[in-house]
This record gives C-alpha cells, structure tokens and sequence, in this order.
C-alpha cells in the first residue's frame, strides 16, 4: 500500500505538496495520530526519525518530520505548524522516537516551538540566557551584545502538557539532584575531541546519567547559509565534519543538481565515489589512531597517522587542500584529477592491504583492548534506530542503515562491496565495523580507479543559479553515519532555508543510554567508539 494512501486512510484531509519533493500538511493534532500510526504500522514501521527540522514560514512556525522504514527504507516527510508566535506549542514525538528528545530541544533553541510532553525543554546549543530565536525570520541580530560572563547551567528544566479542557500546563523537571554527585569531563578534555562538554553523575565510579552540554563552537552556520548565494554555502560543509569533507560537500551538490536539474559528467561521478572513499578510509584511520591513544597507545597512533597522511598527500595534488577540500562543485569537481592521482591511488591501496595486519596485530587482539572494550558500552539494535545513531554505530547493533546500499548515488548502485554489520553493539563491535569498512572502501575504488571515463569533470552552470520553489533534500553516507541535507527554496537566488542533519547529535545523545552503569573509566573508550565530531554536532 503506498505511504499516500495510508494517511489519506487516517486524515483524508491531509494536503499533499506538489513542489520539490513530497511533503506531507497537517495540522498538529493530525500530525500526531498520523506519527503514532506510522510509527506502530506492523508491515512497515517507520521506526527511524531521521531527522526534525524547524521552520520559519513567516505566517507559521513548525518543522518537517524526515521519516525511514527500516524494513523497506521507504520514506515520508511530515510537515506541522502554528500560527502563533507567541506562545508556539507542538505536540512532542519523543515518546516515539528517542532522538525527538535532542533535536526537539534543537527547533527549542532556534525557533522557539515548545513540545508538549518532551520532559527537557532547555536550550541546547545557545546560553540559557539568550534572548530570541535566531534562525526565526524577524530575529534581532543586535539583541544580544557580547557577554563574557560565566554561565550558571540550570539544573532544572520546564516539561508543558496539556490539560483536558485545553489549556496549557507546565511543571519543573530536575536535570540533577541536588544530592548527586556530577563531575565535569571537558570542554578542554584532550579525549573528548573537541570543545565537548559532559556533566556525568556518579555513584561511586558508576555512571548514572550523562548530560552532553553543546555549543562551545556554534558558528550559526545555517543562519548564515541565508545570505548566501548557492555557490557560497558550498564552504561551509567542509567546516562541519571535517573527517567527511568530501562527503558532506557531496550530498549538498547532490541536493541543489538535483533542484536545479543538473546532470553532471559520469567522469565527475567516478571522481566524486573515488573521493568520497578515500575520505571514509583517512576518518576511519584518523579513528583508530585517537582511540588507541585515548586508551594508552602509543605505537598504532603513529601507525594510523603514517598511511592517513599518504592519503593527504594524494588530496593535496588534486584539491590543493589535507583538511578543507573545497573540492566539489555545483557541476561536478573543481579540478581534474592530478596526473599522477591513479598510480599514487593504487600504490596507496597495496600498501594498506600489506601493513593492516599490522594495526591488528597490535592492538585489535591486546588484552586491555578486548578487555576494555568487548561488552561495554552496549546499544541494542531497537536503542541505535530510535537514537538515530547512523553510520558504524547503527551497524555494530545489527542495524543494516548504510545510504550507499539501500538509498544508492553517484556510482555505488555499479560497484560491489558488503554492508559491515555486527550483532553485539558493544564498543568492539564498532571499533571492528570501521576497521573492516576500511578493507571494503579499498575494494570499491579498486572497482573504479582504471575505469575512470574521459570527459567533462564539470559542466558549465550559470552564474547565478535559481531554484524553483519546493523542499528538496539529499543524502549521503559520510564517515560518521548518514549526512541530510534539507533545503527549502522559495524560487530566489538564495535558499529560504539550508539545514544540514548532524552525524553526531545522536551520537553523543546515545552517550547516555550507553554509559549508564558503566564505570567512569569506560566513558572515554566508549565516547572514542562512537566517533563524534564536534564541528558537526555545533554547526
């Protein structure tokens, strides 16, 4: 039965979008019957929120709901509003998906929009003493002037409910105790890998709650995305993940060819894969190195960092850059392929089959590795669908979520490779999940490196480029798990709204179902496998 059909059956008053992409209207009370019965369908659950995001329409503040079937990977875009500005309710969706919890307080932070029945209601990346919503269309730029005082978290949060005759309550959620014991790890920490700050209560040495504190290096950059031409926004994607540059350039030229209707070159493509793997075995080397220093290692950090700065190398002759690429365009590639980029290509890949038994060798069979990461840490497959905890996270728990193969772009619909799963969820199954995607990453541009066609490596656009009006979306799989981006396009030279889905948001809200009742000791090695970026998470 198609997806149409099935909401028509409950709200046959549902409007269905006719520009871009399908989007499905509907007015809030509706939109929560048709989430509850999507979510629980016994044929085709849509389990996997992949995404919330808010929106200013100007008459209406809202957000569109990005839902997946994990069973057939089909998917649905819900889209809810209120016209009050004011005082703007929702009704929550975080007792259907857990990762509503995060990216609900997220739409909070920028918009606004209070979610009924979500029991955190705090900013998330924006101090608690911030004034407005900045990512709302008549939001004061000047109205909140540097403050350099330090800032006092709450430990206490609203959660609003509504009452039976229609009114709106609220009552206060504790965050903490006053009696618990919470100790800070980061913002400075070395092992949280960036400015990353958790508030962890224990008992003892056992964990009893995480509280991840984000926005230490928020640069606004969809905000910004906003007064920007479609070339422009193209530098900033380099700047989020930057272990996934490539990638996450990718799915944003992907998302506005495909709004434009630009077709490009099958030699750009054949470059775009190539890069793109490449890019997953640097992260995933990047990966091992910091979670083998993170534990005590020293020997395999040097190890990852000699054959990631060969792939440096082999960037750096073809983009000119080792960490910003700035590499795809909208078209197709900036430049063709350095002359000597497939030999160096070829040599790289031999190379790395010869010495990858060495990085086992010394550390995947060590006795403090297995003993330190074999049973710890531990998601369930149904925890990483509900948290949304893509990439080799999902697929240590058993979760089969890899864009490559069940949502197939650029050329991985031609090329062979295995979908890396593992069934335990615990943090050596998603150390062993990167260490093995390294081998199949080798495999595919194996596939691809004598095959690369003569041709255009980019197509001529026009100077300024329009985008009919319509939502339109696109995504890829980066290093980090599955890469969105949304954009809404109201037919101008710049998009209304440019959003981008955070690899890592999940990732470090799942810290908290996977540390409670584990040891203080275990947050560093489990945090190192779940291979956060902080860039990513802040935006």
């Amino acid at each position: 039965m198609e997806l149409k059909d099935k909401i028509k059956a409950i709200i046959p008053q549902a409007v269905f979008s006719e520009t871009g992409e399908l989007v499905v209207t509907l007015l809030p009370d509706d939109f929560r019957r048709v989430a509850e019965t999507l979510r629980h369908d016994k044929e085709e659950p849509m389990d996997y929120l992949r995404d919330i995001v808010g929106m200013d329409w100007g008459d209406a503040l809202g957000a569109l709901y990005y839902l997946e079937s994990t069973v057939t990977y089909r998917r649905i875009t819900l889209k809810t509003s209120t016209a009050d500005r004011e005082q703007p309710f929702l009704p929550s969706v975080c007792d259907l998906w857990k990762t509503a919890e995060i990216k609900e307080r997220e739409v909070y932070d920028f918009f606004g929009i209070r979610f009924l029945n979500n029991p955190d209601m705090r900013r998330i990346y924006l101090r608690e003493d911030w004034k407005g919503y900045p990512l709302r269309k008549d939001y004061d730029m000047d109205s909140n002037p540097l403050d350099l005082d330090n800032e006092v978290n709450s430990d206490t949060t609203e959660e609003y409910y509504l009452n039976s005759d229609g009114t709106i309550k609220g009552h206060e959620n504790t965050v903490f105790d006053r009696d618990a014991f919470v100790v800070n790890i980061g913002p400075q920490h070395p092992s949280t890998h960036g400015v990353l700050r958790m508030r962890v209560s224990l008992q003892g040495e056992t964990i009893c709650k995480v509280d991840p504190i984000l926005g230490y290096i928020h640069r606004g950059i969809e905000k910004l995305n906003e007064g920007l031409t479609y070339p422009q926004t193209l530098a900033f994607t380099d700047r989020l993940d930057y272990l996934s540059a490539h990638q996450n350039r990718h799915a944003l030229c992907m998302c506005i060819e495909k709004a434009a209707g630009i077709e490009i070159s099958e030699r750009a493509q054949y470059i775009r894969t190539i890069m793109d793997e490449l890019q997953r075995i640097d992260s995933h080397l990047l990966f091992y190195s910091c979670l083998v220093m993170d534990m005590g290692g020293l020997t395999p950090f040097f190890y990852g960092f000699r054959e990631r700065e060969m792939i440096l190398d082999i960037f750096e002759g073809t983009t000119g850059g080792r960490l910003i690429q700035n590499y795809n365009m909208i078209g197709g590639v900036q430049a063709d392929l350095h002359p000597d980029f497939q030999k160096k290509v070829k040599a790289f890949i031999k190379h790395l089959r010869s010495v990858i038994k060495d990085y086992h060798d010394i550390f995947t069979g060590n006795v403090i590795a297995t003993t330190r990461l074999k049973g710890v840490g531990v998601l369930s497959r149904e925890d990483v669908i509900s948290l949304g905890a893509t990439g080799g996270t999902g697929r240590a728990s058993g979760w089969a979520n890899d864009v490559r193969k069940h949502h197939p772009y650029a050329l991985y619909d031609k090329v062979d490779f295995r979908e890396i799963t593992y069934t335990e969820g615990d943090s050596f199954a998603r150390y062993m999940v990167r260490m093995d995607e390294i081998m199949e990453s080798c495999k595919i541009i194996e596939q691809l490196i004598d095959n690369i066609p003569e041709g255009e490596y980019r197509v001529k656009t026009k100077a300024i480029i329009k985008l009919p009006e319509g939502v339109f979306s696109s995504s890829v799989e980066t290093s980090r798990g599955e890469f969105c981006v949304v954009l809404e396009s109201h037919g101008d030279k710049y998009p209304y709204r440019l959003h981008y889905r955070s690899t890592g948001l999940p990732l470090v809200h799942a810290m908290d179902t996977a540390c409670r009742g584990t040891k203080i000791a275990d947050l560093i090695a489990i945090g190192g496998t779940l291979d956060f970026v902080i860039p990513d998470i802040d935006r």
